[in-house]
């Protein structure tokens, strides 16, 4: 079993993520060519190491925790645990070579996460046309598109309640009585409302609509995403940063496809780069706010969440970013984005 957690110290960030979704797991340790421990990888230093400027092609030497904690026996393990939770516990022999690992949160041992988000709401902006989907949403609107044989909206759901989530409101105009009679003959065990706009809102402008329904923190998602971040990780990290809004964000690589030439002002050449990369951290559509944010839109304006989010910013309010990995993060707003999606869950 320990193997699933151990990667090379050669390998990229990218493949050690790709590690980690692959496994389901929150960390794995790094070895060298003589299998001893030179570091351990979390969820946590990839968020760290992203918001740094970071990138997925670095060495996975520059991302790591090069002093974690490691175990000698799983006694220490169960002492460590009576004050401190830890995401895994590698238990190494004398020559730093790791002999097992306890993993209390695999959730590959678990179909359900948790109970973290029991009474968080989770808010679904389902009101757009879905323009870049026709011919597709010419008939169905864009929540009811199927990914498999679930609609897009029943994934996401699904996503949320593995964390108790049972509280779902939808923000609807496009075909909204299509949508909620879909909704209303589905078995489910959570609760669903909706609200209508009358016109379109905005991604931000439709919140106004359920202010009667939201007391508490809560999450926005577009309609046409999914996520297999961890949300429970997500929720704790905005309260914590007392965010008025947390943008979850995935950190996505471009590679320019030609050389790019820098240049002095008088225009001699200073630098050659052969098809470089970049990485950024791009918005998902998913996000935490508070309820008060609500309040900061107007009856009937028009506005979507990065714009209100400006306005937290100007006036020096936190606006928080939670760094996700790209495999984390699917979205079908285009065919090819949604043939992705249906590859990456297996259907």
């Amino acid at each position: 079993m320990q193997k699933n957690y151990i990667v090379n110290e050669q390998i990229t960030v990218r493949a050690a993520i790709e590690k980690m979704m692959k496994e389901r797991i929150k960390a794995v340790i790094v070895v060298d060519e003589a299998n001893i421990v030179s570091g351990l990888f979390s969820n946590g230093d990839m968020r760290n190491f992203f918001l740094g400027g970071g990138s997925l092609s670095a060495n996975i030497c520059e991302a790591m925790n090069r002093n974690p904690r490691l175990f000698y026996s799983e006694d220490e393990v169960y002492e460590e645990r009576q004050t401190c939770f830890r995401v895994i516990y590698p238990i190494i022999d004398s020559a730093k070579r790791v002999i097992k690992v306890l993993d209390f949160e695999n959730i590959n041992q678990n179909g359900k996460v948790n109970d973290s988000l029991v009474g968080v709401p989770l808010v679904i902006m389902a009101g757009g046309k879905g323009t870049r989907l026709y011919p597709y949403t010419k008939i169905l609107p864009k929540p009811l598109i199927p990914i498999g044989d679930v609609t897009i909206t029943e994934r996401i759901i699904q996503s949320f309640q593995r964390y108790g989530c049972r509280e779902v409101i939808m923000i609807l105009k496009h075909k909204a009585n299509m949508i909620k009679a879909y909704m209303a003959e589905l078995e489910k065990d959570y609760k669903i409302e909706f609200a209508e706009e009358e016109e379109f809102l905005g991604t931000a402008g439709g919140l106004k609509l359920i202010r009667d329904k939201i007391n508490t923190s809560f999450f926005l998602s577009n309609c046409d995403i999914l996520t297999d971040a961890d949300l429970e990780c997500i929720y704790k990290t905005h309260i914590m940063k007392k965010n008025k809004i947390t943008f979850v964000c995935a950190m996505k690589d471009m590679t320019i496809p030609y050389g790019v030439v820098e240049t002095r002002e008088d225009g001699t050449i200073t630098q050659i780069k052969e098809k470089p990369g970049f990485s950024f951290l791009v918005n998902t559509g998913l996000y935490v706010l508070e309820p008060d944010v609500i309040d900061e839109v107007e009856n009937g304006e028009v506005i979507d969440l990065p714009d209100l989010a400006k306005r937290y910013l100007e006036r020096g309010e936190k606006v928080g970013v939670f760094p996700i990995s790209e495999k984390e993060w699917m979205d079908m707003g285009q065919f090819n984005e949604m043939e992705k999606m249906i590859k990456n869950i297996g259907l």
